[in-house]
């Protein structure tokens, strides 16, 4: 690199920089970090035999009619008569001018263009020109696509100049420079033929040069870098105006490039240390990720731990490209933890990260999420409760604007083989009136009935354990008494580990919760309330996840408070119609 006037230059015949690129066709650069110097970036052109101005100006700028542009840039005499063997310097500024798009954006993601006006928001579609700072918050996304077709996919929390866009002349290929100030880019480079074309995404300490690959960096908090291909074997070696590196005059040798085949990934560090190239680490096993989820509360993944992986990264996406992403995350260990998605077909991504901070190779699967309508909650049996032959019934609670419930009884948890499968159910409850004593599951689910009759199944509520046994002799009518003092209503749902939960009821008049019966915070996944006057009531919940996540609450369950006789057992009493029998 050599600067004149505060312009930084291009050597397009010898590597300076730490630079990633493909063995084939590499061409590598260098210039200065600072945003401003954008616009005074040039290209060093080796004279070969032939040259002219205008025969470069062909090639290089809009038009051969520019040549008197390349004179008074590089003081030349004769333009049809250049020394072979000499440099001709090309103003990047003088190529003809491309533009971005905006692929895909998904939450807080800001353009600012290089007049440093105001930041604004960036909408799918929209244009990006030259200089543009994009920055992507938290939880946030956002896909670019050049004009080659490379798709830059700048992960949350990243900050991303679109240095230079530009043509290498009037119909020649695209000349990208990508400058990276912080978090993580993955792009995919199209493997097209195009001679002398350059895609570059910089950051303080490495330069990425490639063609026809796929590839992500990444800068830590510390400040190194860290790069991981997939396809294309690449070389990487220092960048030379690093804060770190040698002065030019201390050695007129380029630095050793170290190459990284298919697979391969290294680390650079804050000082520009090139570490040595590592495999990168397996694909974790997604084998026994469900193909459809159907938590409402949180969007929750769990893979086993994959040796030599330190943490994990995970992206969840519209598209098997994932140039649509709409959950990233960073997780201490395999348990992938997101706010839940709308009901949908989506692909997860997960790949460890090893003790370097290199990002392995990605395990990517298809999965759904179906979520509605949302299962009822249990109510009675409570879990592991004992019910009697022939009395005892499964009650859980109703679903607003739900047509029917679907409630299976097994051996076991797999439900492989179920032994009572009611399909459609008017209400959530299913009488055990012929199950013989014995150790059982019991699973149910809400189903919608769409127009033309067909019915539209949720997903069924986690398996909940109760056993059969055999009825003592049967009570006397002096045994039936009245149930002191008010209903006790019990609820029980599925939860992960530390979670906690707010619930909140409110009158069935009440279904937006402006004046709640009741608002509390639970440790546990159960409640019980007593002492509430006769009546219907609605239920909702939202989970408090230990991450400091929390869900939006569930769409709500209605339950029946009534006073009643009830047997010595707890059984309620009803007349021959099953309704049940009142308190006088």
């Amino acid at each position: 690199m050599s600067t004149n006037h505060g312009r930084t230059r291009w050597a397009l015949t010898a590597p300076a920089a730490l630079t990633l690129g493909l063995l084939a066709g590499l061409v590598t650069t260098t210039a200065s970090a600072n945003p401003a110097a954008a616009q005074n970036d040039e290209i060093a052109h080796t004279v070969q035999e032939g040259d002219t101005l205008e025969a470069l100006a062909k090639a290089y700028l809009d038009a051969p009619r520019q040549w008197p542009l390349l004179q008074a840039r590089n003081k030349v005499a004769n333009p049809r008569q250049l020394q072979p063997g000499s440099v001709v310097w090309i103003p990047v500024r003088l190529q003809p001018a491309e533009s971005a798009t905006v692929e895909f954006v998904h939450g807080p993601v800001t353009a600012q263009g290089q007049g440093n006006g105001a930041a604004g928001p960036v909408s799918k579609g929209g244009r990006l020109d030259e200089g543009t700072v994009l920055q992507v918050g938290p939880d946030a996304f956002v896909a670019v696509r050049l004009a080659d077709g490379t798709v830059v996919r700048v992960q949350a929390q990243s900050e991303l100049q679109l240095r230079q866009l530009r043509r290498r002349g009037r119909a020649g290929s695209l000349q990208s420079v990508l400058e990276m100030r912080s978090g993580a880019v993955e792009s995919s480079v199209p493997p097209k033929a195009e001679a002398f074309r350059r895609f570059e995404l910089r950051t303080p300490q490495a330069v990425t040069s490639v063609r026809g690959t796929r590839f992500s960096v990444a800068m830590g908090d510390a400040g190194q870098t860290t790069a991981a291909v997939l396809d294309g074997s690449v070389a990487v070696q220092q960048r030379a105006d690093s804060a770190h590196a040698p002065h030019p005059s201390a050695s007129a040798q380029p630095h050793p490039a170290a190459l990284l085949a298919p697979g391969q990934g290294l680390a650079v560090a804050a000082d520009g240390t090139v570490g040595t190239p590592r495999a990168l680490l397996p694909a974790p096993d997604t084998s026994a990720v469900p193909d459809t989820l159907g938590d409402a509360g949180l969007l929750a993944i769990d893979v086993p731990a994959l040796p030599g992986a330190a943490r994990y990264e995970a992206q969840v996406a519209q598209d098997a490209d994932f140039t649509q992403v709409l959950r990233h995350g960073r997780f201490a260990d395999g348990h992938l933890r997101w706010r839940a998605l709308d009901d949908g077909r989506y692909y997860l991504s997960v790949r460890g990260v090893d003790d370097a901070g290199i990002p392995g190779r990605p395990a990517v699967l298809p999965f759904t999420v179906k979520t509605r309508p949302v299962a009822p909650l249990y109510q009675l049996p409570a879990p592991g409760a004992v019910v009697g032959t022939s009395t005892g019934e499964l009650q859980c609670t109703q679903v607003p604007g739900v047509r029917w419930y679907r409630v299976q009884v097994a051996s076991n948890a797999q439900f492989n083989q179920p032994l009572i499968d009611a399909q459609r159910l008017t209400e959530c409850r299913l009488p055990l009136t012929a199950l013989p004593a014995g150790n059982y599951f019991w699973r149910a689910a809400s189903v919608l009935e769409l127009p033309g009759g067909q019915a539209d199944q949720g997903p069924f509520a986690p398996p909940q354990p109760f056993m059969v046994a055999d009825r003592p002799a049967a009570l006397s009518l002096q045994s039936l008494q009245a149930q002191d003092g008010e209903p006790t209503v019990r609820l029980h749902w599925p939860s992960q580990a530390g979670q906690r939960f707010r619930l909140q009821l409110a009158a069935a008049a009440d279904p937006a919760f402006d004046q709640p019966v009741q608002d509390t915070v639970l440790d546990a996944a159960e409640w019980t309330a007593s002492h509430l006057a006769a009546g219907e009531y609605l239920v909702r919940i939202q989970v408090l996840d230990p991450t400091g996540l929390q869900s939006d609450f569930s769409p709500p369950r209605q339950i029946r408070v009534g006073t009643g006789l009830r047997t010595g057992a707890g059984l309620p009493v009803s007349t021959s119609t099953g309704q049940p029998v009142g308190r006088p």
